[in-house]
């Protein structure tokens, strides 16, 4: 039996970053994943997914007509596109295996860490078997990830019927796709397909609009951007059957009056969100108990088990890789006593890879209302932003909201280059800051931060641009 101080059982994002953390610590960490390294942070997922992103807008970017020269003959290769995002996930990889062999070593001053491949399995309180061997330790994270959530009534071969894990694989660009689900994951790869140009694709949302849980003019900017680069949305479709029939798939749908419908395709793409990875692990045996959805339950990072912390997507959490990272070190942080500061969930911030970037932190009107927190809001268009005109790309807008005091609440950036605009204010609201440290803060010119700077002022009655001169390109919300 081999003994270590922290046990990690997951080699995601979470878990990598709780495991370098205890090594700060001095501790002798075993780092226990089933692979590969890197998790949906890198592969099938936050990583690989982007990358196909960029260079699907690359390629759409190539290949307008509309800007002084005329791309329309550029040629596509998908195999050479997978090859390129196989190439940025080996990268990334890489340097999580450098520093893990590094830190393999034990060296004076800190700890260590021992990489352990395979399924780690609790058999008793402090022990858990990886294959033959068993691992016990003193305390425990749990950073096990998460993976597709599939209806019961969709039956996945990974072939036809595919998830997230299968969809960047395919041999070919559909012809046909469908994609099952319209929150984030769905409208990401519905814009990927749509943007290389070869793909008809019809994204299928059971709610009246795309993205339900951002404000409604986030979405139409979003769904008019889709009808533009040929995504077409069932909105309030109710999935009836999906069945592979031959070398297509048959969807079976009712739509918004109730009728039903009916219709094949080449490939369909089940998006309906994501599981905590929490099966046959024997939390039982050490005393851990599961919540609603399989999430692991407990009071921040800590457990039901008093030697049990968990930290990432097996958290009731946002399912983000750079909230996963921090709850992680402040569980490590947390189980040696050091009694870190609480993680501020309202200054999380995350980037929608959409068409348009989509970029979000802190709350939006509809979660300002849902919490009965009086707001204004400032909306300023894109038009307004000369970095914007200079790219010939003014479609979105920045929406900032604040109390009525001028402390700020959430930013919602539509628009290309959106997630370059939120961490000021993301830091700002981690600090309860107000809308007077925007204005205070000198930006680069021309940029699409100073979007953000405009709405500020905008609020504080100092702006350039006047409501009642710009003809609603910028205006003021009271909630």
């Amino acid at each position: 039996m081999e003994r270590f101080d922290v046990c990690v059982i997951g080699g995601g994002p979470a878990g990598v970053a709780g495991a370098i953390r205890a090594v700060d610590l001095g501790k002798h960490v075993v780092l226990i994943d089933a692979g590969p390294l890197g998790g949906a942070g890198i592969f099938d997922g936050a990583l690989s997914s982007k990358t196909l992103w960029h260079l699907s807008a690359d390629f759409a970017r190539a290949c307008r007509r509309d800007r002084g020269y005329d791309g329309v003959a550029l040629s596509l290769s998908w195999r050479a596109v997978q090859a390129e995002v196989a190439a940025a996930c080996r990268s990334a990889q890489h340097l999580l295996e450098r520093q893990l062999t590094a830190l393999g070593v034990p060296a004076a001053g800190r700890g260590s860490i021992t990489r352990i491949t395979g399924r780690a399995r609790f058999v008793e309180r402090n022990l858990v078997e990886v294959g033959d061997r068993r691992i016990a330790a003193d305390r425990f994270l749990l950073a096990c990830g998460s993976r597709p959530r599939v209806p019961a009534t969709i039956a996945v071969d990974g072939v036809r019927v595919l998830t997230s894990d299968h969809v960047e694989h395919v041999d070919e660009l559909p012809h046909r796709l469908a994609i099952i689900g319209a929150g984030v994951v769905g409208c990401e790869y519905a814009t990927v397909f749509a943007h290389f140009g070869c793909t008809q694709v019809e994204l299928f949302d059971r709610q009246a609009r795309i993205l339900p849980f951002e404000d409604e003019d986030v979405s139409a900017v979003v769904a008019g951007r889709f009808a533009e680069i040929g995504v077409h949305v069932h909105r309030q479709a109710k999935i009836e059957r999906v069945e592979v029939v031959g070398d297509e798939v048959e969807i079976t749908w009712a739509d918004a009056q109730g009728a039903q419908q009916r219709r094949r395709y080449d490939r369909v793409l089940v998006a309906t969100g994501r599981a905590p990875s929490t099966a046959d692990l024997g939390l039982e045996r050490a005393g851990v108990t599961l919540g609603d959805g399989a999430g692991i339950a407990g009071d921040g990072a800590r457990t039901s088990a008093p030697h049990v912390w968990a930290a990432g997507d097996v958290t009731p959490d946002l399912m983000l890789a750079n909230l996963a990272e921090l709850e992680a070190r402040h569980a490590v942080e947390d189980m040696f006593g050091l009694d870190p500061p609480p993680i501020v969930h309202e200054a999380q911030s995350a980037i929608y890879f959409l068409s348009p970037e989509v970029a979000a932190v802190g709350l939006n009107e509809q979660m300002a209302r849902a919490k009965g927190i009086r707001y204004r809001a400032a909306i300023v268009s894109n038009t307004l932003n000369r970095r914007n005109l200079a790219m010939r790309a003014t479609t979105g807008f920045v929406k900032l909201l604040a109390r009525p005091d001028g402390r700020l609440l959430g930013l919602r950036v539509v628009g290309p280059q959106a997630g370059t605009c939120i961490q000021g204010v993301a830091l700002l609201i981690g600090q309860g800051g107000t809308l007077d440290a925007v204005d205070r803060c000198v930006h680069p010119h021309p940029a699409v931060t100073e979007g953000v700077l405009e709405a500020a002022r905008l609020l504080l009655g100092t702006s350039l641009f006047k409501p009642e001169a710009m003809d609603g390109a910028c205006r003021i919300i009271h909630g």
